[in-house]
């Protein structure tokens, strides 16, 4: 149960709390290699990466991917990361701030995109599990917003209050699905998007996750 009126932050998973980069890039090129695409640096993956995928494929591609090619990528990329996730850790200081948050009386929750069965032994394997109300993946196909995933996430965490909570993403998608939910969005720059596009969300915008959590306290209290 959430602690009725307390402030309430909605982590996203991977490049927030789970620093990933190194798996998503390399999942991303082994992606591109199956339509003949050259392979793409972090940096050009942050400054082009959108939500739905499909339409970032479209930046790279000229035109959207076939249905066909859309599912040889799409399945390319999540066999390759399952691969190499292993080699990836926390986000520097992530376990404290999710220590310190609960011991000041806030409760918290993860959303990802990431597939649900894949997500909740992920997050328990680091130990961690404990510190969330709710771990909830990603149910259904994989590409598209989280907006309506979002919905159903705040529906479940009884005594939530959505206007005293704050999602904490890597994407620009982070921000829509908190405005859908009638949340408020701090942007963390240390995953998927650079600062520039982060800032075209009109969220605040920071480059830690402490800076984050501190922002968080301000905008739910």
């Amino acid at each position: 149960m959430g602690m009725q009126g307390a402030s309430h932050i909605v982590w996203d998973w991977n490049g927030t709390l789970f620093h990933d980069n190194d798996a998503i890039i390399g999942a991303t090129n082994a992606a591109f290699a199956e339509l003949g695409l050259e392979p793409i640096t972090m940096e050009q993956y942050r400054a082009l990466y959108c939500v739905p995928v499909p339409k970032f494929y479209e930046r790279l591609l000229g035109r959207l991917p076939s249905d066909a090619e859309w599912l040889v990528m799409d399945e390319t990329f999540h066999r390759y990361y399952a691969e190499h996730r292993v080699r990836c850790a926390l986000t520097e200081g992530a376990e404290q701030l999710l220590m310190d948050w609960v011991a000041g009386g806030r409760s918290q929750s993860i959303l990802s995109m990431y597939g649900h069965e894949e997500l909740v032994p992920l997050v328990r394997g680091f130990g961690i599990e404990t510190h969330f109300l709710r771990v909830d993946g990603r149910t259904g196909p994989s590409g598209g917003s989280k907006a309506e995933h979002m919905v159903r996430h705040v529906a479940a965490l009884a005594g939530v209050d959505p206007s005293r909570t704050v999602v904490i993403g890597d994407a620009a998608d982070d921000a829509v699905a908190a405005q859908h939910v009638g949340a408020r969005a701090v942007l963390y720059t240390g995953g998927s998007h650079g600062r520039a596009s982060l800032e075209e969300a009109g969220v605040p915008v920071v480059d830690s996750l402490a800076e984050a959590v501190a922002l968080a306290q301000e905008m739910a209290a």
